[in-house]
C-alpha cells in the first residue's frame, strides 16, 4: 500500500479532496489521475488495483494523483453517481498540471467506477494516455460516452470478471475500434493477478506514450 504520508488536501467543486500523491520515478513525463472503484461497494483510494496501476505509471515517469472522489474517506461532499466525480476528476488534473508544468504528458485512468468517472473526464481534458481497467461500461443506466482517440485508449480487462462482463468491453470497444487486452482466469478484481497486470501495463502504456521512462525500466 502506498504511504499514507503522501496524502494531500486538494480543492475540488464539492470540497476538499483527500488525495494520494505518488511521485515519477526518473525525470517527470507527465502526469496521470486514478480513479477508484464504486464507492457504494467500499471503493476508495487505497483499492490495490488503482495502487497498482499508480505504482506501474510512476514507473513510467507519471506523478500519480489518486483522488478520494466526493463523499469517500475524508472528501467533502456527496456520492452523485458518476456526474459530479467527473468534475473532481477534472479538479484534481488541473491541479496536477499547475503542479509539474514540466510534465507534458496527461494520464486519466480509472478502475471499474474509476473508468467510468475517467471517460466523463477524458472529454473534458484530452488525455495523451487513457487508460481503462475493467471500466464499468454497459454497466449503469446513465450511458458512457466513447473514448475521445481510441488510438490513446487502452483497455485491460479479466477474461472472468464477475461484476462487469468481458462481453460488456467488448461490446463498447468493437463500434471504437479499441483493442481489449484481457488476462486470462483473471476476476474483476484482478486477485493473484496484481503482478501480471503491472507488468501489462509497464509493457503496453509504452505503445500508446512512446517510451519507456524510469530508472530500472529496460527501453
Amino acid at each position: 500500500m502506498l504511504k499514507p504520508i503522501n496524502q494531500l488536501h486538494i480543492p475540488g467543486p464539492a470540497g476538499i479532496l483527500e488525495t494520494i500523491y505518488l511521485p515519477a520515478q526518473g525525470q517527470g513525463r507527465g502526469v496521470a489521475v486514478i480513479n477508484h472503484p464504486n464507492p457504494l461497494q467500499g471503493g476508495t483510494n487505497t483499492n490495490k488495483v488503482i495502487q497498482t496501476v499508480a505504482k506501474a505509471l510512476s514507473m513510467l515517469g507519471f506523478h500519480c494523483y489518486l483522488p478520494n472522489l466526493r463523499g469517500v474517506g475524508n472528501s467533502e461532499g456527496s456520492h452523485d453517481y458518476g456526474r459530479g466525480e467527473a468534475d473532481d476528476c477534472v479538479a484534481v488534473i488541473d491541479y496536477a498540471r499547475a503542479k509539474h508544468p514540466e510534465a507534458a504528458l496527461l494520464a486519466i485512468s480509472g478502475f471499474s467506477f474509476g473508468g467510468y468517472v475517467s471517460l466523463f473526464a477524458a472529454q473534458r481534458r484530452e488525455p495523451n494516455l487513457l487508460l481503462l481497467v475493467a471500466p464499468a461500461v454497459n454497466h449503469y443506466e446513465n450511458r458512457e460516452p466513447a473514448a475521445p482517440d481510441a488510438s490513446k485508449t487502452l483497455l485491460v480487462h479479466g477474461e472472468t470478471d464477475e461484476i462487469v462482463g468481458l462481453e460488456k468491453a467488448f461490446k463498447w470497444a468493437a463500434p471504437q475500434d479499441i483493442p481489449v487486452l484481457v488476462l486470462p482466469e483473471s476476476s474483476h478484481f484482478f486477485h493473484g493477478k496484481l503482478i501480471v497486470l503491472r507488468e501489462t501495463l509497464l509493457r503496453f502504456v509504452p505503445v500508446v506514450v512512446g517510451g519507456r521512462q524510469a530508472d530500472g525500466v529496460a527501453g
